[in-house]
């Protein structure tokens, strides 16, 4: 009954779900307490208490049509909440109409694509990668062009992108702090690989968009900060989720956010909004926006993850393995 392309993708499906399936069935025979599961990145760590505080207010809320429809791109006051935070952390300043609230970064990645591609259009994707990428671009019409980064550093190859590029590249997905490998992208490297896009885009007289998929941005360590892309790449977006930085990954709320200096911004914004509606999604969940303007200067405990990658990775060179360093991510 269901469609040959979804039979297949099925088979190619992400390992990561189905090793948390699994996980889910060994845990109701032998119990929770003897499965250990490193399957997927659920955090155990709870939402910081200003968070569930928020929420609680929200929902004892009695004002009327609260819980109705609204804008498509979000609550107003929501999107300026954000936007004022993100101009204080790029040092770009984002309006609240370049903000789209979305379900999380995984509807954002597709909204946004969706928003891009035509038939045929190619993605850069740097490896290793979040596997479910592949399945984005492919339900947008896209194709997925794989360059692999250094095998010691797993810093991106300004040198390869360049190569990938060609007249039918429409953008590139970048990941920093990066998952799996914890990596946090150097200045210099997006700088250079800002160089040779520019380059390309000279030469095909096309614009390739970096979509930076952001959710692991507050989860880093050792004074460790990941490099604004607004700052790097004119023609860049900004997906984000509080699934990592509030612990509310089922909650499913997330942003784009849109970097003020593209050209015909708002053809992009209308087209980001349309996308939206059209994919289902139709506006982010309305009680989780309503939290965001009381919780964004929160972050879950940090220390917690670090004590974990600490003891990992010190005892990963203890038994004679050689890996790099997290920088980032959990």
């Amino acid at each position: 009954m269901i469609s040959s392309k979804i039979k297949d993708n099925l088979s190619k499906s992400s390992f990561i779900r189905a090793m948390f399936e699994e996980g889910a069935k060994l845990r109701k025979q032998y119990g929770a307490d003897k499965v250990f599961d490193f399957s997927i990145g659920n955090p155990d760590i709870e939402p910081p208490v200003i968070v569930k505080e928020a929420l609680i207010k929200a929902v004892m809320d009695e004002r009327p049509k609260l819980h109705g429809y609204m804008s498509n791109a979000g609550f107003a006051d929501v999107r300026a909440s954000i936007a004022a935070r993100l101009s204080k952390d790029t040092g770009s300043t984002v309006s609240p109409e370049n903000i789209v609230m979305t379900c999380g970064a995984g509807g954002a990645l597709n909204v946004v694509l969706k928003t891009l591609l035509n038939p045929g259009d190619e993605v850069i994707v740097l490896s290793p990668y979040f596997v479910e990428y592949l399945f984005y671009i492919d339900n947008h019409g896209g194709k997925s062009v794989i360059v692999e980064t250094d095998h010691t550093t797993f810093q991106p190859d300004p040198e390869k992108v360049y190569k990938a590029v060609n007249e039918k590249t429409k953008a590139i997905i970048i990941n920093s702090p990066h998952n799996p490998t914890g990596v946090i992208y150097s200045r210099a490297v997006l700088e250079k690989m800002a160089e040779k896009l520019a380059a390309r885009e000279k030469e095909f007289g096309a614009s390739i968009c970096v979509i930076s998929d952001e959710p692991y941005s507050k989860i880093v360590y050792d004074g460790a900060q990941a490099t604004p892309v607004f700052e790097i790449f004119k023609n860049s977006i900004i997906v984000d989720s509080f699934s990592k930085s509030l612990s509310l990954p089922g909650e499913r709320i997330g942003y784009i956010a849109a970097n003020p200096a593209i050209e015909n911004i708002q053809l992009l914004m209308d087209g980001l909004i349309f996308a939206n509606r059209t994919l289902g999604f139709v506006n982010a969940p309305a009680l989780f926006q309503r939290i965001l303007p009381e919780s964004l200067g929160a972050v879950v405990e940090v220390e917690q993850y670090k004590r974990r990658r600490d003891m990992l990775y010190d005892n990963l060179i203890k038994f004679g393995y050689e890996c790099i360093k997290p920088e980032g991510a959990c």
